[in-house]
């Protein structure tokens, strides 16, 4: 039996009838605020059934009356948002025994009729009519839509964020822009703009035209460089993947595609930090008072900026920091307290109460922004770092080689400088271990080797004060 559905409908005494909100431009026109027809049935699961016809007839009239006045059809939006209603529709008679005998199959071929609209002209040689293309794609793509020969691009994009608990706002918008640049660009070239309609060809396509194709919606208008648009490749190949798990396409067509990536020469790359730059570094005044204690926590243990600035007071206790996950990490990661912080910590916790956090500057950004935590340390970095005079620009490069991620670089070599094993430098940073006996059989190094290896990493004399 079909679901109760009370869309469209509300009761009138003990009967049901369809109500339609009629769009305040053209309330003039139709004389009423809502269109209503009844149904004759004080059964909901009947109503539910028979109102689909019913809502056709009503929004064709609403549909002539924009005609008549010339206004534009419905929009895309509009139109899928309707094309996915009777889907909804289509499956509940199928699950009932009931398709092919009534509504909602009729009703999709009627519905895109008027969207198709009438000819334009008549092919001389076939006598075939001919349609304004932009209806007469819109027309077939709400039919696949409708029927379930289609399922638009963004159909599961809620539901697979929503599984992915850890994926941060700025990388969730980064998703969204990857699908408008495909559904654009489908657009562009006249392939249905669907999930099935993506083979590993059109995917093969749409990264070669990628660069320049999403040159329009870049704020400067220049071209994307090539691990930009990987980055939305990536993407694409990510819900791809989800969507086989679910069985929602055959394939993920966008695995193994990326465009080519630029050389980057040894002398050209991101780089630690030098002795001379930490110790501009580490003996300056930042304007931002948080940032200074931020700096020496990062540069003795290795840890992201993102994760230093959420420590809270209780992430400090029994002499370790509990950093919060980042990346690919599967947990939180303990890292011990270098003894040059201790002092430090001591004046930072005091007078406070646990759950407050260590560095008040850096607020939680609220929910659902992409601006992240971090952002703002971020900013105030890059400034105190130019001020003090530590920077290297190459010609040709849009990023300069140093950067917050610099004190992390710094650790790595400190410590492996010290003789601490690759191994356990990667469990202190929280880099993922290679191999498969490291990787997956061990248990990990000991908390005394993790002490071993923050203590090895020392900050040039002068700084250290």
């Amino acid at each position: 039996m079909a679901s109760s559905d009370r869309r469209f409908l509300e009761l009138n005494g003990r009967h049901w009838r369809v109500t339609i909100a009629v769009p305040r431009d053209l309330q003039p026109l139709i004389g009423a605020t809502r269109l209503k027809q009844a149904l004759h049935t004080d059964s909901l699961a009947v109503a539910t059934i028979t109102k689909w016809p019913v809502i056709a007839a009503l929004k064709q009239q609403l549909a002539r009356a924009k005609r008549d006045a010339g206004r534009r059809p419905s929009g895309e939006a509009d139109l899928l948002a309707e094309a996915l209603a009777m889907r909804t529709q289509v499956l509940a008679e199928r699950r009932s025994g009931q398709d092919g005998r009534l509504t909602a199959t009729d009703l999709i071929d009627i519905r895109a009729d008027h969207i198709l609209g009438q000819p334009t002209g008549e092919n001389p040689y076939t006598g075939e009519p001919i349609y304004n293309r932009a209806r007469e794609v819109a027309a077939g793509q709400f039919a696949a839509v409708a029927t379930g020969r289609a399922t638009p691009l963004m159909a599961r994009l809620t539901e697979w964020h929503d599984q992915l608990v850890n994926r941060k706002e700025r990388t969730r918008g980064d998703d969204v822009r990857a699908l408008n640049y495909l559904a654009a660009w489908c657009g562009r070239t006249g392939i249905a703009g669907s999930l099935e309609a993506i083979t590993r060809s059109i995917a093969g396509q749409f990264i070669a035209d990628l660069p320049n194709a999403a040159t329009s919606a870049t704020k400067t208008g220049q071209r994307l460089s090539n691990r930009t648009a990987n980055k939305y490749i990536s993407s694409l190949s990510g819900y791809w993947k989800w969507l086989k798990a679910r069985g929602a396409v055959a394939d993920n067509v966008w695995a193994g595609l990326s465009l080519p990536k630029p050389r980057i020469e040894a002398d050209d790359r991101e780089r630690s930090f030098t002795p001379g730059e930490m110790i501009k570094l580490l003996s300056g005044t930042p304007k931002l008072a948080d940032l200074a204690p931020v700096m020496r926590i990062a540069a003795l243990t290795g840890a992201r900026l993102d994760a230093v600035v959420s420590l809270r007071l209780k992430d400090c206790a029994d002499g370790m920091f509990k950093f919060k996950r980042q990346k690919r990490e599967d947990r939180e990661r303990l890292v011990p307290i270098h003894s040059a912080l201790v002092e430090l910590v001591a004046g930072l916790i005091a007078g406070k109460n646990p759950d407050d956090d260590l560095f008040a500057s850096f607020p939680i950004p609220r929910p659902g922004t992409q601006r992240e935590r971090g952002m703002p340390a971020t900013k105030a970095f890059t400034a105190y770092r130019k001020s003090v005079g530590v920077d290297d620009v190459r010609p040709g490069r849009r990023r300069g080689l140093v950067n917050f991620h610099s004190f992390r670089r710094w650790f790595v070599t400190e410590a492996e400088r010290a003789g601490i094993p690759e191994s356990t430098i990667a469990a202190v940073v929280g880099h993922k271990r290679e191999g498969i006996t490291l990787g997956v059989y061990s248990a990990g190094p000991a908390m005394e080797q993790f002490k071993a290896c923050v203590e090895a990493v020392k900050l040039p004399p002068v700084a250290a004060g």
